[in-house]
Parts: structure tokens; sequence; C-alpha cells
């Protein structure tokens, strides 16, 4: 991957990382969204649903042979080894999948490689193989207001899951470039996105088209 750079995007829940995402692909960066794999894994028929089968049991299942996603995710959240359990089976097969959309985006002339990844900093392995950090950042109020403002969970269980999250300053402290998304509306988070890309060799125009892959 040379003369590509590997940018590492994370943020926690709320954060406005997925806009991120968006923005930077709209100015030329080719963006693997590890969520999105990980949704096509767990799809009827997904490479993971054999394994999650064999360890969760049939209960977890949907009648359409899906991940019963609500259910794994209120286990996942309050059994730490049910979450490391799922974790074992999806990551490996985020990692295949993620090196060989890398490649293919190299193959197409990407100056800029973008990882979304919710669970970044978490991760053992993930940065060595980046070469910058960029941190959505916010503050934890804000994350609880976007949150509840947008999905239909109860205050506990969004708090619940930022506490299975790195917390702010765990984030912060893994950052070489941070975005402060406080307060600001979303033309002007396109704004400082616009700043921020031309660190990263991206272009000032916006393209007609986002490059994403998701799978």
């Amino acid at each position: 991957m040379l003369n590509v750079l590997r940018l590492g995007l994370t943020g926690g829940i709320g954060s406005g990382k997925s806009t991120v995402a968006r923005l930077l692909a709209q100015r030329g960066a080719m963006v693997v969204d590890a969520d999105a794999i990980a949704r096509q894994l767990t799809a009827p028929g997904g490479l993971a649903m054999s394994s999650i089968a064999d360890t969760f049991g049939p209960d977890f299942i949907t009648p359409s042979g899906a991940l019963d996603r609500g259910k794994m995710r209120a286990l996942a959240y309050t059994d730490a080894t049910a979450r490391q359990q799922l974790e074992s089976i999806i990551h490996p097969l985020v990692g295949l999948e993620t090196q060989k959309q890398a490649l293919l985006a190299v193959a197409k002339g990407c100056a800029c490689m973008v990882f979304d990844i919710p669970l970044l900093v978490e991760s053992t392995s993930w940065r060595k193989k980046l070469d910058l950090v960029l941190v959505v950042d916010c503050t934890p109020q804000t994350q609880i207001d976007r949150v509840l403002a947008r999905d239909q969970l109860r205050r506990q269980d969004v708090e619940k899951i930022m506490a299975t999250q790195a917390s702010r300053a765990q984030r912060l402290a893994a950052a070489d470039v941070v975005i402060f998304n406080e307060g600001l509306s979303l033309d002007e988070l396109a704004d400082e996105v616009k700043q921020t890309s031309l660190r990263f060799g991206l272009s000032s125009g916006l393209h007609l088209a986002t490059q994403t892959i998701s799978a």
C-alpha cells in the first residue's frame, strides 16, 4: 500500500463519525466501513452466521437466517464473555474483507483510504496498520442527546453502550488529528472536514460520487 495514506477514523456513538466519513468520501477518500462489513457478515447467508448459530444457539437467529441484532446487543452489553465470543467470530472475518477491499482501492489508485472503525482504540491490531488516526470528538452529554434523538433507545441503554467503548480521554490520547464536532451545523462540520482533508492529500473540491466500500 505504498503512497496511499491509511487513515483510521473513529469516535464514540453519536459523535458524528459516519457523517465525517461521508464528507471525506465526497472529497475523494475511499472509505472502508467496518460496521457495514460486519452487518453483511451477519445477514442471511453471511459468513459469520454458522459460527454464531453454533456458539449462541438458534434463539439469536431471526427466521430469515440473520443475526438478531437487538437480542445480541442486549446480551453483549451485559455479558463481557459473550461480547468477546462474538468479536472472536466477526473480527477476523472483518479483517479479511477489509484487506481485500483495501487492495481493490489501491488498484483503483486512490490517494487516501479511510478505515471507519468504531472500536479502533479498543483494538490491539488496528493501530499498526494505519498511518494516522482521526478522532471525531464531542462531549459525552452531546453523544447521549444525539443518540436519543436518532434512535429508539433509553438513556440507560445509551450509557451502557458508551461504557463498553473507549473513554473520551482514551480516544483523544490515540488521536493524531481531532475534529471537535460540538455545536456545529452540517455546513460548519463540512468546512472542518474540508480543511482537515487537505492534510490527507484530498481534493479541496467535492466529488460528484462518494467512494465508499461496504461489502
